[in-house]
């Protein structure tokens, strides 16, 4: 399992935006980076910068994925037809972590990644804890009978702050999910924006 070693929050800081919508984010008190010399770190950046700003920014939001797994994604996104962003941000958006987090069983990605881990959920029947299982359309993917009443599933459901988007088909009363089709980078509800094609660049060079 891969952790991250860091606060989630300073990846927040140090790209001076609220990378996943959350009220706690403490960018919404503090933009500045974090640490000592943080409020002094207001540089112009290079192109290379820029590009590892959005690469970094991107592999972030989806959670605990390292540098290796990002890094595979992209290639397998960049060996199929058409863009490669849009490729990219597909099968991110496959991961059986995204899809129930995206269903708001979860209240961050993080979490998505642990419930996954535990064993809490069925992919078409089955009990699967990986949290990078790329699902596909269709796919029925179900919070264990003995899951469904955990508290955090309870809370996540009632948040106001995020909507189950259209690509993704939720059934809060039964606890099942499932994807509808694999989204285009237009159709994801990032809070903040994100930049692919940068991302395509930096891996390019």
């Amino acid at each position: 399992m891969s952790k991250r070693q860091a606060s989630k929050y300073k990846l927040d800081r140090r790209m001076g935006e609220n990378i996943w919508g959350r009220p706690k984010s403490p960018v919404n008190r503090r933009e500045y980076g974090p640490g000592q010399h943080g409020q002094g770190r207001k540089g112009k950046l290079s192109d290379f910068g820029i590009q590892l700003r959005a690469k970094q920014k991107l592999k972030g939001y989806y959670g605990n994925i390292s540098e290796k797994q990002f890094r595979k994604i992209f290639d397998q996104a960049n060996a199929q037809k058409g863009d490669t962003g849009e490729n990219l941000i597909g099968l991110l958006e496959r991961r059986l972590d995204t899809i129930i987090y995206r269903a708001k069983f979860v209240p961050t990605v993080f979490a998505a990644r642990q419930f996954v881990n535990h064993g809490h959920l069925l992919v078409n029947g089955v009990r699967t804890n990986i949290p990078s299982y790329r699902c596909k359309p269709g796919d029925v993917i179900e919070i264990r009978e003995k899951s469904k009443q955990l508290a955090i599933v309870l809370e996540s459901v009632g948040l106001a702050e995020r909507d189950v988007p259209e690509y993704v088909t939720a059934d809060h009363s039964k606890m099942t999910c499932s994807l509808v089709t694999v989204p285009a980078f237009g159709d994801v509800p990032f809070p903040v924006l994100m930049e692919p094609n940068l991302t395509v660049e930096f891996y390019s060079r």
